[in-house]
């Protein structure tokens, strides 16, 4: 089976996420890697660690348009006879995705949270994560978009080689005039550890325990949509069915009731730690574990404690 993944690049390095997109789909048959941008020589080497038999890398394309990025992608395809073509569920493959699959007549499966069965049948996330979806694709194509930190990232020696990719993409229909890059040491969208809070810190001042906690664990930090809406923190690091979708290792909130919409963005956390002053806050009955107590009072104590931990290993 030929299988063709699409990374998206940041700053010229290859994210997490990306690395799990070529690693699930070595696991699935003969891996191409199309990419775009300025990207450096040796993070391009690294993708043969993880199953890239063969990289096609464009200068051209630099990502921000969805029509150069199809017309690329379905280029790589057409060169290379894939029949499955995998993104990254992110913003660039909900937007892509779906064109690529219309260009090449492909079955689309969204948001895959394992590998294809025997049969080619494949799970997903339905309803915001309360439920899960058996897709399975008859078309003789099919485009996979894979939730970030949904599989395990499997290290996968190839030989790979490095060539140039430039088919004809057309002239631009967006241009950026500017790019802000995400602050914080970890990214959210890869972070594996996140510690979160909502409006129980009761003011942007208090912030400074989350950001403790999150810096002893390596964490990335992140918040509700109210605080993000009322300027507290930045809206990337809002999380819930209208912000980001995480699915991290351990997910640790202080002072969020746990409506709907944020369990929407993150009930696919593997362990989800719930701290709030309310014993009956919604969130308790999603929480893995769950502490009846104070932000103030717990998160500097659990800091203190895992320092103390540390210390010892």
């Amino acid at each position: 089976m030929s299988v063709l993944v699409y990374i998206d690049t940041l700053g010229g390095t290859v994210t997490k996420n990306s690395l799990g997109a070529v690693s699930y789909g070595a696991q699935i048959g003969s891996t191409t890697v199309v990419t775009n941008g300025r990207v450096d020589a040796s993070e391009l080497e690294q993708l043969k660690n993880y199953g890239a038999e063969k990289v096609l890398v464009n200068r051209s394309v630099e990502g921000a348009d969805a029509s150069q990025l199809t017309k690329l992608i379905v280029a790589a395809a057409e060169q290379v006879g894939a029949d499955t073509i995998i993104f990254t569920n992110d913003l660039t493959g909900k937007a892509v995705a779906p064109r690529v699959s219309a260009n090449l007549k492909a079955g689309l499966v969204s948001g895959a949270i394992a590998l294809p069965e025997a049969d080619g049948s494949i799970k997903t996330n339905v309803f915001s994560g309360k439920a899960f979806g058996i897709m399975k694709v008859h078309s003789p194509k099919r485009v996979i978009s894979l939730t970030p930190n949904a599989t395990e990232i499997k290290e996968i020696s190839a030989a790979g080689s490095v060539e140039e990719f430039s088919p004809e993409v057309g002239t631009p229909g967006v241009t950026v005039k500017e790019v802000k890059k995400q602050e914080g040491d970890v990214l959210l969208t890869e972070a594996e550890l996140v510690v979160s809070a909502g409006r129980g810190l009761k003011g942007p001042e208090n912030w400074g325990i989350v950001e403790d906690l999150a810096k002893t664990l390596g964490a990335a930090t992140a918040c509700s949509r109210p605080v993000s809406d009322i300027g507290w923190r930045p809206h990337h690091e809002h999380v819930g069915q209208t912000g980001i979708a995480i699915r991290p290792n351990l997910y640790i909130a202080a002072g969020i009731s746990g409506a709907i919409q944020h369990l929407a963005g993150v009930n696919g956390s593997k362990v989800i730690v719930v701290i709030n002053t309310d014993p009956e806050a919604p969130f308790f009955k999603a929480a893995d574990y769950g502490v009846v107590g104070d932000a103030f009072d717990v998160l500097p104590k659990l800091n203190e404690e895992i320092k103390k931990l540390q210390a010892q290993s």
